[in-house]
């Protein structure tokens, strides 16, 4: 199943620069990871905000929840989740 995720990241004033930037770099790991395993299909930033969309590709709703309840920084973020399904206007030259 294939879900599209929003996140929205607001880190609160109590931490410092260093611990962010912890976040950061486990983030960036987490989410290395499930790009390798094919998990997450691919994932782009919004211009001008501390966010993101990012495509999952998953078995079922309890996988995508554990997915992201993994992110290192779910704590801080907001989250909306839209399921997406075949579009008939698809064509063989579009690659998921």
């Amino acid at each position: 199943m294939l879900f599209l995720a929003r996140m929205d990241v607001t880190f609160p004033e109590s931490l410092t620069p260093e611990q962010v930037a912890d976040f950061q770099a486990a983030e960036k790991q987490y989410s290395g990871d499930l790009q390798r395993k094919g998990t997450m299909k691919g994932i782009w930033r919004v211009v001008g905000e501390y966010a993101n969309y990012s495509i999952y590709d998953v078995a079922d709703n309890d996988e995508l929840h554990r997915v992201l309840s993994g992110f290192p920084m779910y704590p801080y973020m907001k989250i909306k989740v839209t399921p997406l399904a075949d579009h008939p206007n698809v064509t063989d030259a579009v690659a998921y």
